[in-house]
């Protein structure tokens, strides 16, 4: 964040001028960080641990500028290990952060809540979990934003090149409903005792409804056919992933069929499917496997080369919309356990 910076007062409205003239923060009113705000993020910890070293500009994130981030955007201390998890997460090889910030395509890091901390920092996992309205929610997503624009260097422009952007890059946050789940906690790892974090790079939901249906066909094949849409970034990528979200009322009356999260994913893969020729109609650069190149252009292909890279998991409450979320293609997803115990709820 660089030097100290003395401000006559701590008003929401001097401290958003100060970061406007410096093209700092997201555009919206912050919590100014004063001493006090960040060491109650920081107590119990080494402040000067470096958790991540994050692209573009290779910026340090230790738990002090984590902590620094945390207080701007309005987080409590319960939500502190939330974010610290996250960027943690972000800097996994796997996750190709320096791709993420540098496309031109909207990708935004989605965080998911698992586990204890869910509950005991107050995160929305039931109706609206996407939406406004939970503090938890909206601040650790929005900490984990202004830790790529403060550290990261992920300023649009010269270090986020999103032609339109999206608005899942102010904040993208939800917590996943294990309570309301027919299969448990996702993935093996989620249910670490103080609770663990996902983090998926990817677009907007998709809504998908089915307001009708008692078996699992037409709700997922509903799911299938966003996921078999050309305008996915993915659409041409092999190792390309997409969450399936699934609200508690789909997730049931697919479970009551037998299936299971891998069953689901699996049937998903044999079902969301398009002739080759058709992917080639479309895409002459395509990040396929060597199996998808030589299939005929008549042969249905997923959009995608392995069922692992499906994502099963229950969010949301009561109504029966569910929602697909197509990864940015060049990532993969990591789940990371939260290395300290949470607060109690706010």
């Amino acid at each position: 964040m660089g030097p100290m910076i003395e401000l006559p007062d701590e008003s929401p409205e001097t401290l958003l001028a100060e970061f406007e003239a410096r093209g700092w923060g997201d555009g919206l009113p912050l919590v100014a960080p004063t001493d006090e705000r960040v060491e109650a993020m920081l107590a119990g910890t080494d402040p000067d641990e470096v958790i991540a070293v994050l692209p573009p500009r290779s910026g340090r994130a230790d738990r002090r500028a984590i902590a620094t981030n945390a207080v701007l955007a309005g987080c409590t201390p319960a939500v502190f290990p939330v974010v610290v998890a996250a960027v943690r997460a972000l800097a996994q090889p796997e996750v190709n952060l320096r791709g993420v910030n540098a496309t031109t395509h909207p990708v935004a890091p989605l965080v998911i809540v698992h586990g204890r901390v869910a509950e005991t920092a107050g995160f929305n996992s039931g109706l609206g979990a996407f939406g406004p309205g939970n503090r938890a929610n909206a601040a650790a997503g929005r900490a984990v934003r202004l830790v790529l624009l403060h550290v990261a260097g992920a300023l649009p422009g010269p270090g986020d090149a999103s032609t339109q952007g999206q608005p899942s890059k102010y904040t993208y946050c939800v917590a996943e409903n294990e309570a309301a789940s027919p299969w448990g906690p996702y993935p093996p790892g989620a249910d670490a005792p103080a609770g663990a974090v996902t983090v998926h790079c990817g677009e907007n939901p998709h809504n998908f409804h089915d307001m009708e249906s008692d078996g699992p066909e037409r709700i997922l094949g509903k799911a299938a056919s966003l996921m078999t849409t050309f305008g996915a970034n993915n659409a041409c990528i092999a190792q390309g992933e997409f969450f399936v979200l699934l609200c508690p009322e789909h997730a049931h009356t697919v479970a009551a069929a037998g299936m299971s999260r891998a069953d689901t994913a699996q049937w998903l893969f044999d079902h969301a499917r398009r002739p080759a020729g058709e992917y080639r109609a479309h895409f002459d650069l395509r990040a396929w496997t060597v199996e998808m190149e030589a299939a005929a252009d008549d042969e249905p292909l997923a959009p995608t080369a392995d069922p692992a890279n499906i994502k099963v998991l229950v969010v949301g409450g009561a109504g029966k919309h569910s929602c697909v979320i197509p990864s940015w293609g060049m990532t993969t997803s990591v789940t990371v356990a939260l290395d300290q115990p949470a607060g109690a709820r706010p």
